[in-house]
């Protein structure tokens, strides 16, 4: 049978652009649909225009810290439209660099909404085309708990486009976007409350790293409420009311309300059940949720259906960028370039753009010790920086390796601090490729750095 295309991709952020190149880079004839700016929740409404929020929010601690240096900064205040705005444009100007580069390998892009009619057979906006293999990649989106009120709130799809800098923000939520979006919000002046349901953040870090954000959090006058649920929600005058579960916990008030609760794939409106594509259930989770799927893979990114293929968030395995991106080009490599391989979800580093920042890769200590027990061995420092020997903050670096102690190697790192993501990176290397303590300890360090500590501790 004679198709219109070799691959149809139906989504264009990150996985879906990596995996359409690649494919048309081995001489695949290659389509690509989407329904939304090109570039995929990382470059719309995720990571770009989140980090340029971070580095905006650090500016007010830096003006602070100068004073420390000798310099005499001025009164400083932050125009939020031309702030937003400019955040916008930078994403948009990326939206539009994935398009050429989409035309530059030859990938077509076709505007609208994809929908499955058969295993070969998509259907964008009442055309139909046909596909040798069509591959999914429509990621995820955030998702609100069906409690009464919530429509109130906003998710991290909408906060980048707020008219005004909130005065009191409330977030609900104790996973990375709603710690990220916290410490941002505080940095660049707004009053915050963070609601949780447990006693701590970030859930599924190592415990070190969530004590020491929320140590860092709370010094940096962010509000954490623990083991509350919000109740109701109404609108007043100065914006929303909360009522929380706490007994002796007055309501809150504040103009502008983030629920940041969890993503879910991108499943419904697909067809998957017209062309026999098997769902699993996702791992979202939680009071008022309900159930979700994902899309059911196996270690090629191949569903049930042998020619339709998914990566990315869409089948909820790790949810991040450069995993997308090296799935897509890893089902590309199999299926199009003659070189069948897996994709690795091993040891795969993370970062939090929170304030402090963190960063990690492979085994908490908790992982460890439940596979290896008492074998494992802790590295641990904790110390103040030397950029603020003369800011006279008490701002604390913290670092740890987790090691096998029968094999010596490193099973994992974790940092909290200053250039955390950017040192972990290097260091991710070396875990990846089964580093030992020893090859740490031999290894020279760069002084005077925070990054030499890891080959330091003893």
């Amino acid at each position: 049978m004679a198709f219109d295309y070799d691959l149809f991709v139906i989504g264009a952020g990150s996985g879906g652009l990596a995996a359409s190149k690649r494919a048309a880079s081995y001489g695949a004839k290659v389509a690509i649909a989407e329904n939304d700016l090109v570039g995929g929740t990382c470059v719309i409404r995720g990571c770009i225009p989140k980090k340029l929020m971070v580095y905006g929010s650090h500016f007010p601690a830096l003006f602070s810290e100068a004073s420390g240096y000798g310099w005499k900064v001025g009164n400083t205040e932050l125009d939020w439209e031309y702030f937003i705005t400019s955040i916008d444009k930078e994403v948009r100007r990326l939206s539009q660099l994935h398009i050429n580069f989409l035309e530059k390998a030859g990938v077509e892009l076709i505007s609208g909404r994809a929908t499955l009619l058969d295993s070969h057979t998509v259907e964008v906006d009442g055309r139909k085309v046909t596909a040798d293999k069509i591959l999914i990649a429509v990621g995820g989106r955030p998702m609100k708990p069906d409690l009464p009120g919530m429509e109130y709130g906003i998710t991290s799809n909408e906060i980048f486009h707020l008219k005004e800098k909130p005065k009191h923000i409330v977030i609900l939520g104790a996973g990375y976007i709603g710690t990220e979006f916290a410490c941002i919000m505080r940095g660049l002046g707004s009053e915050v409350t963070q609601i949780t349901r447990g006693e701590k953040i970030l859930k599924g870090f190592d415990e070190d790293i969530r004590t020491e954000i929320e140590e860092g959090m709370t010094n940096h006058g962010i509000r954490l409420i623990k083991n509350n649920v919000v109740k109701t929600i109404e609108p007043v005058p100065e914006g929303f009311k909360l009522t929380l579960s706490g007994e002796d916990q007055e309501p809150l008030i504040g103009d502008v309300f983030l629920v940041a609760t969890g993503r879910t794939p991108n499943v419904d409106g697909l067809g998957l059940e017209n062309a026999g594509v098997d769902v699993v259930a996702s791992s979202i989770e939680g009071p008022g949720y309900p159930s979700t799927n994902a899309i059911a893979v196996n270690e090629y990114s191949q569903t049930s259906q042998p020619n339709i293929f998914a990566v990315g968030d869409v089948t909820d395995r790790i949810n991040l960028t450069p995993v997308a991106i090296g799935e897509g080009r890893a089902f590309a490599d199999s299926e199009f370039g003659n070189n069948r391989r897996e994709f690795s979800h091993q040891t795969v580093p993370t970062a939090i753009f929170s304030t402090p920042e963190a960063a990690t890769v492979g085994l908490t200590e908790a992982e460890a010790r439940e596979k290896l027990g008492d074998a494992v061995k802790i590295f641990h420092t904790r110390f103040r920086a030397m950029y603020h020997s003369l800011t006279g903050k008490q701002e604390k670096t913290m670092m740890k390796l987790v090691v096998d102690s029968n094999t010596d190697k490193v099973l994992g790192a974790h940092m909290v601090g200053d250039s955390s993501t950017e040192i972990i990176q290097g260091i991710a290397i070396a875990v990846k490729m089964g580093a030992t303590k020893k090859d740490f300890d031999a290894t020279v360090g760069i002084h005077p750095s925070a990054a030499e500590e890891f080959v330091t501790m003893r």
